[in-house]
């Protein structure tokens, strides 16, 4: 009976080994796109370039002075918060 179990035991592990490493590697794929997702949303270069186009199409008419106010006010948000995250023991007043 224990050697049934081993051997059951065994080709589980060989069935399930592909999908395992195949949800290993989704996973990894995953975590990677999520890190570079958030690592673009909190870079200053990508802010600063995103209040210029707030500023940009303000002038042009394609946004009210609210919706770029408060584009702004996110953006601006943002940008705080990713200073915060690059030096961690610096607070910001409130």
């Amino acid at each position: 009976m224990t050697s049934y179990r081993r051997c059951s035991r065994g080709a589980v592990h060989i069935a399930a080994g592909p999908a395992a490493g195949t949800l290993r590697g989704t996973v990894w794929l995953a975590e990677q796109i999520a890190q570079e997702a958030e690592q673009q949303h909190y870079d200053p270069h990508t802010i600063r370039r995103q209040l210029l186009e707030v500023e940009n199409a303000r002038n042009a008419g394609e946004l009210s002075e609210d919706e770029a106010a408060a584009l702004e006010r996110e953006l601006i948000a943002r940008l705080m918060e990713a200073s915060q995250r690059r030096n961690p023991t610096r607070r910001t007043h409130e």
